[in-house]
């Protein structure tokens, strides 16, 4: 059996405001001729389908016509999905029921049984051959979140008193792999699913992001999968890469960059075979670019510098009418700020062949020696309002504020301390 491992499509995704549809819309295209020609039977899809909860009309209709495209051409191939924490978790498996009759299966929440134990029998999908005998099961988990946690009891004092996020997926994944075992055959094999943040993995900007919309919550040992799952098809870290050195415990990564901080990797979904003796041929399959990410310059530069780089840049008359522009980052190193620096940059890419998608503007680094910014937490009760503003902006910028900057600020303090005082 063949089996492929993606996730983290992030389908509506908007990269600094600009519309990724037709990424998604290639990428998908793709996907589906790899399906046919690599005749992969079993499709793993580990969570963040979308970008938002409640994505567009459009977004859905993108991702509703990939499942029939692909279970057309592919008549044999299963799907199973799970949510991530960008998804909705009961909006993405609502219409699971009527896609089980195409073996497409998704998982979005975690149910309890009326004495409060939890359903693992809807988590246990099982994975059919081309003859529809169960050859295998898969632990299908989405996205935790704290209320999903099983209830410690007596039968595991040693978890009676786990209050953290890693405890408590921990012992998840624990009762879930005891249920699989005793439902398995001895002949029958088992995958697992995951969206979570492993410990030890490398992480991007925009997983850094995912930490933060988590909630800072702790990572989770490769020691929580146990050794009998075949294969562990993660999801949520943006890179793809193996977790604890260990082969069968993968992210898969994204297959559209993210960030411009994904810019220096190749972006891919990964196939893997499972055979009697186990899992074999752990194969990345590199995902063709339809839209660059281009980085002007490489490193942080003076202004002037910047501009010739960028009169350099293709001109609009060379873009072919069925390709879209490439995405671009500028780096500038600045000694202070320049509020028509926007205008600047766009005036220098007129006629040019590109999207402007972010500005990273970079000032000489603070001074060790100078300690006047760090006095000013211990005497802020002593300062006024525009004592603080000139301070931070001398450290920021290694100069005094402009006179107009400063007439500005204080114009703007009296406003705010009247209305404070009406209030």
């Amino acid at each position: 059996m063949k089996v492929l491992h993606t996730a983290d499509w992030h389908i509506g995704q908007l990269f600094y405001e600009y519309d990724r549809t037709y990424e998604h819309e290639q990428f998908l295209k793709w996907l589906t001729e790899t399906l046919c020609t690599e005749k992969i039977d079993l499709l793993l899809i580990s969570g963040d389908v979308f970008d938002i909860s409640n994505p567009s009309a459009s977004s859905i209709r993108l991702f509703y016509t990939f499942l029939n495209n692909a279970t057309r051409k592919c008549p044999d191939l299963q799907i199973i999905i799970t949510a991530g924490n960008h998804d909705s978790a009961s909006r993405l498996e609502a219409p699971s029921p009527l896609l089980e009759s195409s073996r497409i299966h998704i998982v979005g929440t975690i149910e309890r049984q009326g004495d409060g134990l939890i359903h693992y029998d809807k988590i246990s999908i099982p994975i059919l051959d081309h003859t529809n005998q169960i050859t295998g099961w898969c632990l299908a988990i989405p996205y935790l979140r704290a209320g999903d946690y099983p209830k410690p009891d007596k039968d595991h004092p040693e978890e009676i008193k786990y209050h953290s996020y890693t405890a408590g997926v921990e012992l998840f994944y624990k009762e879930a792999h005891a249920f699989i075992m005793n439902k398995k055959t001895k002949d029958q094999f088992v995958l697992a699913m995951g969206h979570l943040h492993a410990a030890q993995a490398e992480i991007t900007d925009m997983d850094q992001a995912e930490r933060a919309i988590m909630g800072g919550l702790e990572c989770i040992s490769a020691s929580a999968f146990h050794p009998d799952l075949l294969y562990v098809a993660l999801g949520h870290i943006h890179k793809a890469q193996k977790i604890g050195g260990e082969q069968r415990i993968r992210y898969s990564g994204s297959p559209l960059p993210l960030s411009f901080s994904e810019l220096n990797y190749k972006h891919q979904v990964l196939s893997f075979e499972v055979t009697a003796g186990g899992i074999d041929q752990i194969m990345p399959i590199e995902v063709p670019v339809s839209v660059p990410l281009i980085r002007v310059p490489q490193k942080h530069a003076p202004l002037p510098e910047v501009i010739q780089e960028l009169e350099k840049l293709p001109d609009a008359s060379t873009l072919q009418p069925d390709l879209y522009p490439p995405f671009l980052e500028i780096r500038i190193l600045l000694d202070e700020p320049r509020p028509g620096l926007r205008h600047q940059i766009e005036k220098a890419l007129e006629g040019k062949n590109i999207r402007l998608a972010k500005i990273d503007v970079k000032y000489p680094s603070r001074k060790a020696e100078d300690n006047h910014y760090g006095n000013m937490e211990e005497n802020l009760g002593e300062l006024t309002p525009e004592e603080v503003f000139s301070r931070t902006y001398s450290a920021q910028f290694q100069s005094p504020p402009p006179q107009e900057l400063s007439r500005l600020f204080k114009q703007a303090a009296i406003e705010a301390s009247q209305n404070q005082d009406q209030a």
